[in-house]
């Protein structure tokens, strides 16, 4: 069997990471939490289409005045270039199976995404919109952190990614937002 990017065989940094990624994943998803199944998994489809994201944005535009303006702006905007590039240049090139979550509690499970697992769209979305946000808002920026890492953290409790995925994701959303961000007041906005 010819090993993959998908699944990483021999003693290759790629296949340690992979094996580390595994046992940390197998780790998190083993510990019993029925308190926290539910509250993780509704926060995991609730991320579906950055809809916090973009709910929050509305109230930042609405009752935030111009700052708020701006941030909705900057924060939306940094999903939508992290989930651009994420999604439609970077799952493409590491075509990372998802975990198998036989082991997983079904309590927690959400329906499993078709795409592939590397890294994770939620978290880059989510660390993209605190980062933006934050740029301009520095106190909501930092208030942001908390359900950015919530939807991170619940793609691996769900079964649906491995920590790396997650990880990735989250400094991929910050990296991209940054430069969106400079961007954005190159551009005068």
């Amino acid at each position: 069997m010819t090993a993959t990017r998908e699944d990483p065989e021999g003693d290759g940094l790629l296949a340690r990471a992979h094996r580390l990624d595994v046992a940390a994943y197998r780790a998190l998803t083993a510990r019993s939490s029925p308190g926290l199944d539910a509250a993780l998994a509704a926060a995991s489809q609730a991320a579906n289409f950055s809809k916090p994201w973009i709910a929050t944005a509305a109230v930042l535009a609405l009752a935030g005045g111009s700052r708020g303006r701006r941030a909705a702006l900057y924060g939306i905007g940094s999903v939508t270039v992290a989930s651009a590039v994420v999604n439609l240049a970077l799952k493409p090139l590491w075509p990372r199976r998802r975990p198998d979550r036989t082991e997983v509690p079904a309590g927690r499970h959400v329906p499993m995404p078709s795409s592939t697992s590397f890294p994770s769209g939620h978290s880059a979305s989510a660390f993209a919109f605190a980062t933006g946000v934050g740029a301009v808002m520095p106190a909501a920026g930092a208030l942001l952190v908390l359900p950015a890492a919530t939807v991170a953290y619940s793609r691996v409790h769900t079964g649906v990614h491995y920590p790396g995925d997650v990880l990735v994701g989250s400094l991929t959303g910050i990296v991209l937002a940054r430069a969106t961000t400079a961007a954005f007041r190159r551009l005068g906005l």
